[in-house]
């Protein structure tokens, strides 16, 4: 797992300052790649690159060229199936140089060009510099664990790992996108392609990027097809599923360094781990943590799962430093991320790496098998009575009804209706929306400033989702749920969180349920092999009832989850109120002081919950202060 950064010139520019440039930008994401740098220039490109060495440790290095220095590539990733596809390139004709999964993408690209990636089963971000061409080459791997920013400025185009290494350079502009700011404030994070800087782009996941003198391209490789699903039962789907699982997670245990597993003691991870046990002859390594708050405690179950399992566990209980861990969350993030499971993350990929370089995690699982219930079960209910109802009655009736229904906590749970009547008097995709977002339409309307809001232009962040939703490929209401969270929630969230906080400490992190044929393979299966009244990920839990112990497979969902409105309330509190108070932040631009204020005491007072929300203000704050001063790392 590395860190990439480059630039090319198609004007041309003096390799000594070229070189200057690219040194910062590595440095910049020297935790990315602690082992090793590298670096290629010419008259029009600069490559960098940052080493964490796990396969071929003696000859991986980058950049790496091939075919006479025609072509240079920096990478980073892992291509699980390099072994398969090297065959295949032996086969018509080329020799290796090296063992490394690194120029098997080299020698993909001479053999097939931009249809390479189509081969490559991996988690990868890469660039190509092909000299003889004056082209640049971008790819992004399927679901985008890897991250890739880029900019393009007249005759000159950047790109990096993270947007500091673009920053360090004096590359990109600073200035915040409105349109990226009202996503974040709704959703937690800035869906791709957009970033926080305007006019700086994420490369979106399953995409490569050609860039000439001419212009650039844009092309989509892999898509993923709810369309037809295959009819078959639970016990077929659940005995297939067994074996793809075993097969990600096998080709996922290539390493020369240590290697184990986070654990949660949810379905998903204790299934990775269970697949490991079943493929290896030693004890897998595996690590949990905790908070002193024993209902968000996850610790006694990771401890039952790794008992049944013989694996060598390392247990972790989380005081959190909340000032210097949080700030420094902020810095590795260079976007602002609200997700507040980032904390946890990081403590066990601090944890984690103490005794391992790689872990294989359980990311994915939710996604690509229904399993985010609490949101997908009311709205394929909604969808259903919508579908029953005509819409010239349905909007009104339902509108009117759910603007004056109270939101209250205090009502009993049957009669909170408010969001589900409101939901009823929209489409799908709308409802969808309104489940996902943290401001409600009217919420947002009393927050944002009169400028801020002009500034929009009529935007809404419904604009960023909907397409996902809208152009899915699946027929019902729960398959374009899932198809919308895959493309748009875990890329933009999930990931970016998982990457950054493993990447900090120099963790590569693999997730076998994200493999693409499993992804394929769930997408594929009837929605009523997914979730039923009750419950998502059926084939998930009919596979641990076969492997793990019969207590663990009946539990409730469990993540890396915190306690925030709890922390919110108390020992975050002096955070908060710093970001509320500061004048000079984005906040303060943005958002009308009363309003926010009133938000606050709300939380304070227990009558609402804002946790969401305020976790993602105090984010905020924190980000614009580590953006200000990019190059002073954390410590």
């Amino acid at each position: 797992m590395c860190g990439i950064a480059g630039f090319v010139s198609f004007d041309g520019h003096a390799r000594d300052e070229a070189g200057a440039r690219l040194k910062r930008m590595t440095d910049a994401i020297i935790h990315r790649g602690p082992d090793e740098e590298g670096y290629f220039v010419d008259d029009h490109a600069a490559l960098g690159h940052r080493r964490l060495s796990i396969i071929d440790l003696s000859s991986g290095q980058q950049p790496m060229g091939a075919g006479d220095g025609r072509v240079q590539i920096v990478f980073n990733g892992e291509i699980y199936n390099y072994l398969e596809v090297r065959t295949e390139l032996e086969q018509l004709g080329h020799r290796f140089r090296t063992h490394s999964d690194t120029e098997v993408l080299l020698r993909g690209y001479l053999q097939w060009g931009e249809r390479s990636v189509e081969k490559m089963n991996g988690m990868f971000a890469f660039a190509i510099w092909d000299v003889r061409d004056r082209r640049l080459f971008l790819a992004r791997d399927r679901v985008g664990k890897k991250p890739l920013y880029y900019a393009r400025t007249g005759a000159a185009v950047a790109f990096a790992s993270e947007l500091k290494a673009l920053r360090a350079a004096g590359l990109i502009p600073t200035e915040v996108d409105a349109e990226a700011l009202d996503c974040y404030f709704s959703f937690g994070y800035v869906p791709a392609p957009r970033t926080i800087y305007r006019g700086v782009r994420k490369l979106r996941a399953a995409h490569t990027l050609t860039v000439t003198e001419s212009g650039d391209t844009e092309r989509k490789y892999w898509a993923l097809s709810f369309a037809e699903p295959v009819p078959q039962t639970l016990d077929a789907a659940t005995e297939a599923l067994g074996a793809l699982l075993d097969q990600a997670v096998k080709c996922r245990l290539m390493s020369e360094v240590p290697l184990g597993a986070f654990l949660s003691g949810g379905i998903d991870s204790s299934l990775v781990v269970a697949a490991m046990a079943r493929l290896q002859d030693r004890p897998i390594i595996t690590h949990s943590i905790g908070f002193n708050e024993r209902e968000h405690s996850e610790l006694p179950v990771a401890a039952r799962v790794a008992a049944h399992l013989k694996t060598d566990h390392h247990e972790f209980t989380v005081t959190p430093d909340a000032a210097s861990v949080l700030e420094r969350i902020a810095w590795h993030c260079d976007e602002p991320l609200a997700d507040s499971s980032a904390l946890p993350t990081w403590y066990v990929c601090q944890m984690t790496r103490r005794s391992v370089t790689v872990a294989l995690s359980g990311d994915g699982g939710d996604e690509g098998f229904g399993g985010y219930t609490f949101r997908y079960l009311p709205h394929v209910l909604e969808s259903r009575l919508r579908h029953r109802l005509p819409t010239a009655l349905r909007a009104p009736l339902f509108g009117a009804v759910g603007r004056l229904w109270p939101a209250s906590a205090a009502l009993p749970k049957p009669l909170r209706l408010k969001t589900v009547l409101e939901n009823l008097a929209v489409g799908d995709a709308e409802a969808f929306y309104r489940d996902l977002v943290w401001l409600r339409p009217d919420t947002r309307q009393r927050l944002y400033a009169p400028g801020f809001l002009e500034t929009l232009r009529g935007f809404t962040p419904l604009e960023a989702m909907a397409p996902y939703y809208v152009h899915s490929s699946a027929a019902d209401a729960l398959g374009r749920s899932q198809d919308t969270d895959i493309h748009f929630y875990m890329t933009d969230d999930v990931l970016v969180k998982v990457d950054r906080m493993s990447m900090a400490h120099s963790l590569e992190v693999r997730a076998p349920l994200l493999d693409y044929r499993i992804l394929e393979f769930a997408a594929r299966l009837p929605s009523a092999l997914k979730m039923n009244h009750r419950e998502g990920k059926l084939p998930l839990r009919k596979l641990a009832a076969q492997r793990l112990p019969a207590e663990i497979c009946g539990l409730p969902k469990r993540g890396f989850s915190i306690p925030a409105a709890q922390w919110l309330r108390g020992e975050l509190r002096p955070l908060v109120e710093d970001a509320l108070s500061n004048t000079r932040g984005l906040a303060a631009e943005v958002l009308r002081a009363d309003t926010l204020q009133g938000l606050w005491h709300e939380h304070l007072s227990g009558a609402r919950d804002h946790s969401v929300f305020l976790w993602g203000l105090m984010m905020l704050g924190m980000w614009q202060r580590a953006a200000a001063h990019p190059a002073a790392r954390p410590a």
